[in-house]
């Protein structure tokens, strides 16, 4: 087929013996498809191709797609590339044109939207619809007016309002991946085994010297490790379950969640070894097949993870009879793509036992080991405080009701007030012990007669008659024809039982019902559903438990609360408690249990401050100390709170600022997260700040590395990259060491990586020093000693461009701190099931 004259600039500048790009031909063939591979050259993009009249119509977009729509994402006309492109993945030579790394990154369909057509593009518009494993939805691309002289066509992509939308960078920052092959940029652009200087790299230098590290440290390490964690599936372990309560608990300490109407679940996951287990440990893994194939293409290190499987109803909400009706048909292809599973909890990670830990921080760590998960696999959203507008939402949404969770309560496999639940109407199981017969014609049976286990034997609970469908009615009709027998199964009141057929007391049944009458019988009950995950012998009453003496944590008594800590604002050592007490329950997943430094200021920041972080015995029961050994072979004690008192305990001494370690004090030898702190001299401005932490980012996303950015409250930014123990400090150091030099050798002009301040002028310091042990740093939501007591404060890549300070935040916004933890972008903040490559 002769060569097009559309595609006569794309073969022009390629030389096809050099480069395995395919030559370009038109294709006669009239499809719709749509490719963006991302791509590594002279500057990392995305390039954006939709095909028309038979060949691939490109854009370079330079930030990558957007899914908020707010943001108009430059798009660069390119010459048109042949429709054989659209599979390409691999290595362009240097020195080529486009020379670089390529990746599949997205692949799909796309059509215009209604009224519109692919000839609106010589207009300068296009209004289309993509259908991809990441881009969907409504998106425009819009032609800019040209200036004079301006030879490049320049586009805007922007996404337009729909159900797909949401955060900026939620797309290139956590989809790292190939669509078609899984693998990583720097694991496309493999190189042969060999160590790689980082030294004297620059620009795209040293883009591509990163890559190839990362990619050899990954095969070096696969080798020596074998199958991750050995591919051991955790085992089953009883479930934590929630209290009863006729009230939603107020306050910070407390989280809030859905009440998901479906069956309770744990999922063991290593790899591609999946087993789904009941609540009371029947293994249903094949029940739920297509849950267990969506888990196994995580490839998710060995964990056990505790949440709800759902199937919706025809309203659109998670309904327990569509459930039961889709578990009758089978999991085949028509019912089986309709499963949800609501992950909500994570009790082990690697080997690590999570439960004694906070019930916010394994959510969080959730959110991270779960990031690149896709329905039908969700974390469950959560809101911190505001619990009654959540459930007066769910009720008239028609819910169940609402799961509230003590922050910083551990996981415990019995029922405790660590969990509470509050029902928009009553429900409960059952036992049924028998059946009312039917005077109507065709029905086969009138009510089911009730009953609940109490004291060791089963207790008459009432009748239930209303709820049945005509299928249940068959259904609960056959269970009984093989379950009769002659006599009760209880001690049952022959006037309300006059006329019974009796059953063997093995089928429960939920039932919702008005209240329980002074007899101890139903009140306007109505039938659910059968309860196949659920033993008979396990069910008993589910009595609204009221507040105890001792339920709520001890408070701290805070003395001098007046006392004046920070002059220049007017903020007192009440101001400061108060602040800490609302936000310990997101700084604790961040600051437990690590062994932590104290910048203590008794009489007020303006006065004598100095650091502590040895234990005196003077904090309270509620601090706790860790003997680590020193360099001199002393082992001195080190504090470390792991509780909203202990942190309390803490600013009752005078504290004002918390800085942590990068380890925890139950394994001090294994660092689990990194710390760049962009330190700049006092000549430049936050925006060079900003702009410096976005290209960190940008450089540790190409070695596959998920950074999240934090406000220091001081002068400048931490860029926070969460890691998998697993290494020791020499190796932690190190790598932050080379990582920072290289971007000093890289652009020298802007930044430096050692502490000189002569050397600092005009530029950034780029901290690796905290990466060692003993070193600290501030820790997230930590309040600082400076003039108007401003906080370190965790931010979305997104928010950073249009912060104009590193202060943004102060104790006096506890409350919007707060609410701003539970938002999509900064659930899971902090948190990444990642490993540290070598350079």
């Amino acid at each position: 087929m002769p060569t097009s004259d559309t595609l006569s600039t794309y073969n022009a500048k390629r030389d096809f013996r050099r480069t395995r790009e395919p030559r370009g031909t038109r294709e006669r063939k009239a499809g719709n498809s749509f490719v963006v591979q991302k791509h590594a050259a002279r500057r990392l993009h995305f390039d954006f191709r939709l095909e028309i009249d038979g060949v691939l119509k490109s854009w370079a977009v330079t930030r990558g797609p957007s899914l908020d729509p707010r943001d108009k994402r430059l798009a660069v006309r390119t010459e048109d590339h042949p429709l054989a492109y659209g599979g390409f993945e691999g290595t362009i030579p240097q020195g080529e044109y486009g020379g670089g790394t390529v990746m599949l990154w997205d692949h799909g369909t796309w059509h215009p939207v209604p009224g519109k057509s692919a000839k609106d593009l010589k207009k300068g518009h296009l209004h289309f619809i993509l259908d991809g494993e990441r881009m969907k939805g409504e998106w425009l691309l819009v032609r800019m007016k040209s200036r004079p002289g301006e030879k490049r066509e320049n586009w805007l992509l922007r996404k337009v309002d729909d159900e797909f939308t949401g955060g900026s960078d939620d797309l290139v920052r956590r989809e790292l991946t190939s669509v078609e092959t899984g693998r990583t940029m720097q694991e496309v652009a493999q190189d042969k085994e060999a160590t790689h200087s980082l030294q004297d790299k620059k620009g795209a230098r040293l883009d591509v010297t990163l890559r190839k590290a990362a990619s050899h440290s990954r095969e070096v390490a696969k080798r020596k490790a074998g199958p991750r964690g050995g591919n051991r599936v955790p085992g089953f372990r009883k479930p934590q379950l929630a209290t009863l309560v006729d009230h939603v608990p107020d306050g910070s300490d407390w989280f809030h969640e859905i009440k998901f109407d479906g069956y309770r679940c744990l999922v063991a996951a290593a790899g591609e070894n999946v087993v789904i287990y009941t609540r009371s440990g029947q293994d249903w893994t094949e029940k739920f097949a297509p849950l267990r194939d969506a888990f196994a293409e995580l490839d998710l290190p060995p964990c056990l993870i505790d949440g709800e499987i759902t199937a919706p109803g025809e309203d659109g909400n998670p309904s327990f009879s569509a459930l039961q009706e889709m578990l009758k048909r089978g999991h085949g292809e028509q019912g089986g793509k309709y499963l949800d599973f609501h992950a909500f909890d994570l009790l082990e990670l690697d080997g690590e036992d999570l439960s004694a830990r906070g019930n916010l921080e394994r959510k969080e760590r959730l959110t991270g080991l779960l990031s690149h998960a896709k329905p039908p696999i969700r974390v469950a959203d959560h809101v911190i405080g505001a619990g009654e507008e959540l459930l007066d939402a769910m009720c008239g949404a028609r819910q169940e009701g609402i799961i509230s969770k003590r922050a910083n309560g551990a996981y415990q496999g019995k029922r405790s007030r660590n969990w509470l639940k509050v029902k928009c109407t009553r429900r409960q199981e059952f036992v049924i012990v028998g059946w009312q017969p039917s005077k109507s014609m065709g029905r086969p049976f009138a009510s089911l007669l009730l009953a609940q286990h109490e004291g060791g034997k089963l207790v008459y609970k009432g009748k239930v008659g209303t709820g049945f469908d005509s299928r249940s009615l068959v259904e609960l009709a056959s269970k009984f024809a093989a379950r009769k027998r002659k006599t009760p199964p209880l001690d049952a009141p022959r006037p309300e039982t006059r006329g019974a057929r009796w059953v063997r007391a093995d089928l429960v049944a939920e039932v919702a019902f008005a209240e329980f009458t002074a007899e101890g019988r139903v009140r306007h009950g109505s039938f659910i559903a059968l309860r196949q995950d659920k033993d008979a012998k396990d069910v008993t009453p589910e009595r609204v438990r009221k507040p105890e003496a001792g339920d709520d944590p001890p408070e701290i008594r805070i003395s001098h609360r007046e006392r004046v800590v920070f002059p220049d604002a007017g903020l007192t050592k009440g101001d400061l408690a108060d602040y800490y007490s609302t936000v310990a329950p997101i700084m604790l997943p961040h600051l437990s249990r690590r062994p932590v430094s104290l910048v203590r200021c008794p009489q007020g920041r303006a006065k004598k401050c100095f650091f502590q972080k040895h234990d005196s015995g003077s904090f309270g029961e509620h601090v706790h100390h860790v003997g680590i050994r020193e360099k001199s072979g002393k082992t001195d004690q080190y504090l470390y709170v792991d509780s909203a008192e202990g942190v309390l305990g803490c600013v009752q001494m005078g504290t004002i600022e918390f800085h942590g370690w990068a380890c925890h004090a139950e394994d001090v030898e294994q660092p689990d997260r990194m710390i760049f702190d962009l330190d700049p001299d006092v000549a430049l401005d936050f925006a060079d700040v900003k702009r410096a932490a976005r290209d960190l980012q940008k450089h540790l996303a190409d070695i596959g590395l998920v950074s999240f950015a934090m406000l220091s409250g001081g002068k400048g930014v931490h860029v926070v990259v969460p890691l998998r123990p697993g290494h020791d400090w020499e190796t932690h150091k190190d790598f932050a060491r080379r990582f920072a030099e290289a971007l000093s050798t890289a652009e020298p002009e802007r930044f430096v990586a050692t502490m000189s301040k002569a050397r600092r002028k005009g530029r950034i310091f780029i901290d690796w020093l905290r990466n060692q042990r003993g070193a600290t740093a501030v820790v997230p939501y930590s309040a600082r000693a400076r003039s108007g007591a401003p906080v370190a404060a965790p931010v979305t890549w997104a928010e950073l461009k249009d912060i104009d300070t590193p202060a943004a935040f102060s104790i006096s916004n506890a409350d919007k701190l707060l609410k701003r933890a539970s938002s999509v972008g900064l659930q899971g903040w902090g948190f990444a099931d990642q490993a540290l490559p070598e350079l």
